[in-house]
């Protein structure tokens, strides 16, 4: 193959490892690669919805859109985080051969506690959660959050009696102490331990070369509890389990769905010859259901999850659908915009030096002038989205900046002339205008738009809020008290979010969906 295969991945420890297995396979067979580690979605320009593509796993998504964008050739991922459902586009292309199926216990000190009635069991899968209390209802089971190398710290840092891991996953690492115990009586979720390879449909290449390395037992195997998972109408909200493997030409599965708490459980197992296997987990699912299962099922989906994320700006139906499933977000606009009526003398004659710091203004002056009358010969903004609106509607933009301190900076080294005109809001910051008046520049303010603020009292179960300018912090604390993460589009909101919250994070580019990334990682 004369191009390099780029091969898409997440950047943590165990995604880079499962990719370089991929990568050390297709370089074994002569072709050239490269790895392409990616982390953030915020970059990433769409060209359509999500919800037009089937975009929904959360540790898949950024690949699979790379993919759809030309970015790169392939994607690695851990077969269990793979929705059932991949996007329109993109097919499985290989999966390699399984590693350790099972969970595994890792403990503080002994294994004694197992016969104890109290006991303290960390793991943040529910799966896990409701086996280990059906089979140990006394224990408590706490939650844990994190990669594989944090979650081990968060075990030697606790006073539990032990936390489950993925035996491939601690495995693959090098991380799984000796005495570490593989637990054969609970079922896994299906697929885990498979590395698995995605490609576009139409990359007939590249699909040939990704055939040579596919492993058709795993491929089986995976495909049948994946299929049950797909029947049972589960993911991660659901506490179902799956396990298939073949051993002298039978192929065994073992299914199970519970209820959160492990009070309720229905379980299957066949036994088929290969080659009669293929409506096992079909046969499987049914079983499931038609005892109990249909209930079960609703009873999961309809069980409260209270709101744990607040958005101070009204989300769109693609910005939801960007959560992972461990959130339940809400939103409102905690700020109002009326768009003022400026006065044609303001723009009548052509304007040197005009400054932009927010895309209220730009349909502030639309909404009052057509696109001919504004002859502005210098326009600098703050924002690319705001940019981008001002060249699509008005006219080129010279410079822009992320903040309006960083613009007002600028404008003082390198702008022509000592005089602007600035579009802005009755309430706005005054690093911009103190700044370049300190340094004897004129600033002609025209108040282009009214900001409100119209707060609510949030939920109690909230834990963390989004912000997207100082405004709408200002706007939460009249009706608020500060408790919980401020996540934060831009250093300026941060700057007045630190005033009120103690944990204030700021998003990597200044867009809603990059501070919807920011409380994804929060909750991986």
């Amino acid at each position: 193959m004369s191009k390099i295969i780029r091969i898409g991945t997440r950047d943590s420890e165990l995604a880079l490892y499962q990719a370089k297995a991929v990568q050390s396979q297709l370089q074994a067979l002569g072709h050239q690669t490269v790895l392409v580690p990616l982390k953030s979605t915020g970059d990433i320009v769409l060209d359509k919805p999500l919800y037009e593509l089937g975009i929904t796993g959360i540790f898949t998504r950024t690949l699979d859109i790379a993919m759809l964008n030309g970015d790169i050739d392939i994607a690695v991922h851990s077969l269990k985080d793979v929705p059932t459902l991949l996007p329109k586009g993109i097919v499985q292309a290989a999966v390699l051969k399984r590693g350790n199926v099972r969970d595994t216990l890792l403990f503080k000190n002994n294994e004694e506690f197992l016969g104890s009635r109290d006991a303290t069991i960390a793991t943040g899968s529910l799966r896990r959660r409701a086996q280990w209390l059906n089979r140990f209802p006394t224990h408590t089971v706490v939650d844990l959050r994190g990669n594989v190398n944090t979650r081990l710290q968060k075990l030697e840092d606790s006073d539990w009696n032990g936390a489950i891991f993925a035996a491939a996953g601690i495995g693959r690492l090098d991380l799984r102490p000796e005495d570490a115990v593989n637990l054969d009586w609970m079922i896994p979720a299906p697929a885990q331990g498979a590395i698995m390879i995605a490609a576009l449909a139409e990359d007939e290449e590249t699909l040939a070369i990704l055939a040579e390395i596919n492993h058709q037992e795993t491929e089986i195997c995976t495909k049948i509890e994946r299929d049950f998972l797909n029947k049972l109408e589960g993911g991660c909200t659901a506490p179902i389990g799956a396990l298939a493997f073949i051993k002298d030409e039978e192929l065994t599965f073992e299914g199970i769905l519970l209820s959160k708490d492990g009070t309720k459980k229905i379980q299957v197992k066949r036994v088929k010859a290969v080659g009669e296997h293929h409506d096992i987990a079909e046969w499987c699912a049914n079983y499931i259901l038609e005892r109990g299962g249909n209930r079960l099922m609703d009873e999961l989906k309809e069980s409260h999850v209270p709101t744990n994320i607040y958005s101070t700006k009204s989300l769109t139906d693609d910005q939801r659908f960007l959560f992972n499933e461990k959130i339940k977000a809400e939103s409102s606009d905690f700020v109002k915009i009326s768009l003022n009526r400026i006065h044609p003398r303001f723009v009548k004659n052509q304007i040197e030096n005009v400054v932009i710091t927010s895309q209220n203004a730009v349909e502030a002056l639309l909404n009052n002038f057509s696109a001919i009358e504004l002859q502005f010969k210098n326009i600098y903004c703050v924002g690319r989205r705001t940019k981008k609106m001002i060249e699509k509607r008005i006219g080129k933009v010279l410079h822009t900046e992320k903040n309006a301190k960083k613009l007002a900076e600028y404008l003082v080294d390198f702008m022509e002339g000592t005089e602007v005109t600035y579009f802005c809001s009755d309430l706005r910051l005054d690093d911009l205008p103190s700044i370049l008046k300190e340094n004897n520049i004129t600033v002609n303010e025209i108040e282009a738009y009214q900001t409100k603020l119209d707060s609510i009292n949030i939920p109690e179960s909230v834990e963390g809020v989004m912000f997207y300018s100082p405004s709408t912090v200002q706007s939460y604390k009249k009706e608020n008290d500060a408790k919980g993460i401020a996540f934060c589009i831009g250093e300026t909101t941060a700057k007045e979010a630190s005033k009120h919250f103690d944990d204030v994070r700021i998003a990597k580019v200044p867009t809603v969906e990059s501070v919807i990334e920011l409380v994804n990682e929060h909750y991986t």
